[in-house]
């Protein structure tokens, strides 16, 4: 698995018409379900006259949850071609909102496909998208008289200081690239007897 993951860290907007139907998008970062929840009602209540709000998201670097509603249109015609252009753009961490107006003709199945094809797509091309690297925390306890080794490792491998504890039996934990992780631990744990590990 990759330890990098491609998101977005603006909200952005898009828009489409055909046939009088207005179709507004707006893409926003999120982490956790309870975010999506919170801005869809949002969505909901600023644009209570339109006939739909559908949406799709993706979350977690693993790109493993995600979610596609239609509200109300036809199967598969609104909310899977939003999820299609967060697939295709490699996203994640994202929620795309799309707000139909109905212009009073019927577009069709393959017209709203497309409609709400583009209008994602426009949000996303609005949109300012960033690496991200998925992390994970070592953790290490060591002696004080063990400080300089440690910090040369830290200096050498540059991974970021969550928190440390300077006593007699001192603490580190340090988040680097999921990558990175199993070779820091090694280099730790190199750094002591090897009847006692150390580190988590």
């Amino acid at each position: 698995m990759s330890d990098e993951y491609k998101t977005i860290t603006t909200t952005s907007e898009g828009f489409y018409s055909e046939k009088r139907s207005k179709f507004l998008a707006f893409a926003h970062h999120v982490e956790t379900p309870d975010e999506v929840r919170e801005l869809l009602a949002q969505y909901r209540k600023k644009y209570y006259d339109a006939r739909h709000v559908c949406y799709a998201y993706m979350l977690g670097a693993e790109r493993k949850e995600f979610r596609a509603n239609d509200d109300g249109e036809p199967s598969s015609t609104a909310g899977k071609p939003i999820l299609g252009q967060i697939n295709s753009n490699e996203l994640t961490d994202i929620l795309i909102v799309v707000v139909r107006y109905y212009g009073g003709v019927n577009l069709g199945t393959s017209g709203l496909i497309v409609a709400y094809r583009q209008a994602a797509s426009d949000a996303i091309a609005h949109a300012q998208t960033v690496l991200r690297q998925v992390e994970e925390v070592v953790t290490y306890d060591f002696p004080y008289a063990m400080m300089n080794d440690v910090m040369r490792i830290v200096k050498e491998m540059q991974p970021r200081i969550v928190s440390q504890t300077f006593d007699n039996t001192c603490q580190i934990k340090l988040s680097i690239r999921q990558s990175e992780a199993g070779q820091l631990r090694q280099r730790l744990q190199k750094l002591r007897p090897s009847t006692d590990s150390g580190s988590s």
